[in-house]
């Protein structure tokens, strides 16, 4: 019998799935986040598709209109189509976030529960490189990755996985120390089970709540991120479109074109809040505290009803 409850225990720290969802999709915030991100994530596999010209036609003779029926979210400097390029620039601009966060997250993950899990002169050792790494602000240490390595989309996603991985490593850390002192980790010590099964089963089911809400935040930081060096210049570069470039194309034309702005603008403001808001409600749900009085909420307005 003692065997089962840790095992309960240690799915109980990633939630219920069914229990879970539910909750989840109680909020209509929640429910209008997935939404929004569900439709983010079509265009941006269908963003080329859905364009109505190609993304790097050049009509000089149309340049800088405004928002009509022919261009609805009206023309760049060069007579490119605001609207397609949008559309494109939402496949490179969450590229380039998925693919940093998955970087960060795999090498975050593995620093932070070996840390966590082995202790001792292995721990100190890896904490003080992340706190190396965290003595830098995060922009000023992607633009030195950058300006070592010369921009572009590759060196872009590596700048960016680079400094998000010591988020990802403390994260990992915290809940692998609170996770190893469980009686049954110790349990499966003693009975002599290799660390690397009690790694697998143990430990990283438990830091599972946590990671995903990380995740979840760093996804949307990792769009800011990408906007704020393409804006300076230093990410994606032309002729490939992202959200950050189309707003480093239109700084030039603020007075006179504000829809090369507003419209990319408008795409990373919504993004991000989605992604941030849905964090924040799987925080609520894989948090055992948070569920509890989510669903002590949800038998109050039932019992109402």
């Amino acid at each position: 019998m003692t065997a089962l409850v840790p095992d309960e225990r240690a799915a109980t720290a990633t939630g219920r799935p069914a229990a879970g969802w539910r909750l989840l999709l109680d909020s209509p915030v929640n429910v209008v986040s997935a939404v929004v991100l569900l439709v983010v994530l079509v265009v941006a596999l269908l963003g080329p598709t859905l364009a109505p010209y190609p993304v790097n036609a050049v009509d000089v003779p149309a340049a800088l209109q405004p928002p009509s029926g022919a261009h609805w979210f009206g023309t760049d400097d060069l007579g490119r189509d605001v609207l397609s390029r949008t559309l494109v620039a939402t496949r490179v601009s969450l590229q380039v976030a998925l693919v940093a966060v998955a970087f960060a997250l795999v090498v975050g993950v593995g620093v932070g529960i070996v840390s966590g899990y082995a202790g001792g002169w292995l721990d100190t050792v890896l904490m003080r490189v992340v706190d190396v790494m965290f003595a830098f602000p995060v922009m000023l240490l992607a633009l030195a990755i950058v300006a070592v390595l010369g921009p572009g989309l590759t060196t872009t996603q590596l700048a960016i996985g680079i400094v998000y991985t010591p988020i990802f490593a403390r994260v990992a850390r915290a809940s692998a120390l609170a996770v190893r002192v469980e009686p049954y980790v110790q349990v499966s010590r003693t009975m002599g089970t290799g660390h690397a099964l009690i790694l697998r089963r143990h430990v990283l089911p438990g830091i599972a709540g946590p990671v995903i809400v990380q995740t979840s935040l760093s996804i949307a930081f990792g769009i800011l991120s990408e906007a704020a060096l393409s804006f300076l210049g230093l990410g994606v570069q032309p002729p490939r479109p992202s959200w950050g470039r189309m707003l480093f194309d239109a700084q030039g034309f603020l007075a006179q074109a504000w829809w090369m702005a507003l419209f990319p603008g408008l795409a990373i403001f919504v993004s991000v809040l989605a992604f941030n808001l849905l964090g924040d409600g799987l925080r609520d749900v894989l948090d055992p505290r948070q569920r509890s009085l989510l669903r002590t909420r949800r038998l109050l307005r039932e019992a109402r009803r």
